[in-house]
């Protein structure tokens, strides 16, 4: 029996609602499941907003959530109830049965429930107060009561719980004996719904990795020498990460005044040989954007990584969206060209960010990897190389005879790269500077030279649309003619795919391309790709339809646009709809 099960614990911030949703997503991939798993939090002090941590649970892979959950644990009424209403039919709605909230009359979560969803009153704060002389512990009340309820073994949850609560003495104790009175209830409880786990995958050798933590690590196995950060939302846990692991590798990790000094000294480290990054979102790559003129006009390897939030301005800083792809592809005063990679899923996060590494070595420029909060903070279960695939040094080479009086560092060259001396190497001597110069690097204001090395910074980018081991596009689904096509960037891909897979079952003949590079654009791939379909669809999260601008500008073609900036992920339901109208304009129209 296949496994696909959604869960939903909902309660407010402060009332362990995301560490549950921690535990529970780490035990179950401990157990062999496939997860995908991602929490919605708010931007104010602990104690208010609500906190909702979702999870999906499967055998075979799954792409993004569900559209209605299959089963919601409610620890506060006032946030639970509206979120009753996304438990499918004849799934599980497990709440506080003697509830102190004080709330409309008929207000409590059971007078909220439909006839065709199973009601499971819970005593969680007496039952916390039981084990443990305190209700802190309600969150691990309920985990337990799902792992009885739905005979899950306990020996994942208890190492999770043990891992988490290493040497905090009383607290990891009174965990264990909450967890404990909820699998006794949950076991002990005649379960009515129709929810049930089947056996996990065999041979999954997972980690449980969110986009964040996929990018830190891509980081380290790419051999990362320097990290120059400044905090921000939600790319903040990136430097964190890194801050831990770094110094044990001897690298260099420096929390700077600002976002300009933090890509200032990213761009003189990477001058110096060293493979360097910082990370930040959309205000702080704004600030940077100055600097990456200098990087890009000194051609000067270095890396950014920007997680997409809200906006403009502060914006809702803990809420995702994809409005920053403008900035990171055009950012900039004059003729600024970068490389920019938007990884689709954890995996991606991985590859891109050790990639991004190689290729601002190789065709020496900063790279951004453009993420989002919904990938930032994204768990899943992901199968890890058994040895890093990066490559450790992509410098172009220095020949000989090319050093010493007369170096060329910016010579024009067969492929628009040149051949880069580094700080202290014998003949090496050159001059940079960010005014525009000639090939020695000094200043060169003529018109044929400026002309030139315009050219000559942007063509050398061209050589990134074939870099190797990289997947710059991929199709999916349906070859040949169809009749819905959707080009997808980002995290929104998932959801796409799960699209696809709906569309099939209905009969509409579907694909979906998604574009891992953003800069420069493959535009023949795409273009050949919208040759295949009556109508092509691009589902994205910001208001103007920023890569919908972008395809229509690099391939000439018309595109259908379905933008959303609610803060939350792209619904499947939502884009099926879409897929289903164009479907039948097409059919219309073929007729």
């Amino acid at each position: 029996m296949k496994t696909d099960i959604q869960i939903a614990i909902c309660g407010s911030a402060g009332e362990g609602t995301i560490a549950a949703g921690d535990i529970l997503r780490n035990a179950l991939a401990g157990a062999g499941y496939r997860v995908i798993s991602f929490d919605a939090y708010p931007a104010e002090i602990r104690g208010f907003g609500k906190c909702v941590a979702r999870l999906r649970v499967t055998t075979e892979q799954a792409y993004s959530l569900k559209e209605k959950s299959d089963v919601l644990v409610c620890l506060n009424d006032e946030h639970g109830i509206p979120h009753v209403g996304e438990v499918r039919d004849f799934g599980a709605v497990i709440y506080e049965a003697k509830s102190i909230v004080h709330l409309a009359e008929g207000s409590h979560v059971s007078g909220h429930i439909r006839p065709a969803q199973v009601p499971y009153p819970l005593a969680i704060r007496e039952l916390s107060e039981r084990a443990t002389g305190a209700i802190r512990s309600r969150n691990m009340v309920v985990l337990g009561y799902i792992a009885g309820l739905f005979h899950l073994a306990k020996e994942p949850f208890e190492k999770i719980i043990n891992t988490k609560f290493k040497g905090k003495g009383k607290a990891a104790e009174d965990n264990h004996k909450a967890f404990d009175a909820g699998y006794e209830t949950g076991a002990a409880t005649f379960k009515l719904d129709d929810v049930n786990f089947g056996p996990p995958g065999k041979g999954l050798q997972a980690v449980m990795l969110n986009g964040n933590a996929a990018v830190a690590k891509g980081c380290l196995d790419a051999g990362i020498d320097n990290f120059f950060g400044y905090p921000i939302t939600p790319a903040t846990t990136i430097m964190e990460r890194l801050a831990v692991e770094m110094p044990k590798r001897g690298k260099r990790l420096l929390q700077t005044e600002d976002e300009i000094a933090a890509i200032s000294t990213t761009i003189g480290a990477g001058y110096t040989g060293a493979r360097s990054a910082t990370a930040t979102s959309g205000p702080g790559l704004a600030l940077m954007s100055e600097m990456l003129g200098l990087g890009i006009m000194a051609e000067v390897p270095s890396v950014v990584f920007v997680s997409q939030r809200g906006g403009p301005s502060t914006g809702i800083p803990t809420k995702t969206e994809q409005s920053d792809l403008n900035i990171a592809i055009y950012g900039g005063h004059g003729d600024a060209p970068r490389i920019v990679l938007a990884p689709t899923n954890v995996e991606g996060c991985y590859r891109c960010a050790g990639k991004a590494f190689e290729m601002a070595e190789r065709y020496q420029t900063p790279v951004i990897v453009l993420l989002d909060l919904y990938l930032s903070n994204r768990y899943e279960t992901v199968v890890m190389p058994a040895k890093p695939p990066f490559e450790p040094n992509c410098d172009k080479p220095v020949p000989k005879g090319d050093l010493g009086a007369g170096y060329k560092r910016f010579g024009f060259t067969e492929d628009d790269v040149s051949p880069r001396a580094l700080p202290g190497m014998a003949g090496g001597m050159h001059v940079v500077t960010g005014l525009e110069h000639n090939e020695l690097g000094r200043v060169n204001e003529q018109p044929e030279m400026h002309e030139a090395m315009s050219r000559k910074r942007h063509d050398k980018l061209k050589a990134a649309l074939q870099h190797p081991d990289f997947t710059h596009y991929k199709r999916f689904g349906d070859e040949g003619r169809v009749d819905v096509g959707i080009l997808a960037w980002g995290s929104t891909v998932g959801e796409c795919l799960e699209v696809m897979f709906l569309a099939h079952l209905e009969g509409i003949a579907c694909a979906v391309m998604k574009v891992v590079m953003l800069s420069p654009f493959p535009t023949e791939a795409v273009a050949a790709f919208m040759d295949d379909c009556d109508a092509v669809l691009v589902p994205e999260l910001n208001y103007q339809g920023q890569f919908a601008h972008l395809i229509q500008a690099e391939t000439g073609r018309p595109v259908h646009r379905y933008n959303r900036v609610t803060g939350t992920p792209m619904r499947v339901e939502d884009i099926m709809a879409q897929v289903r109208r164009l479907a039948k304009t097409a059919t219309r129209k073929a007729a």
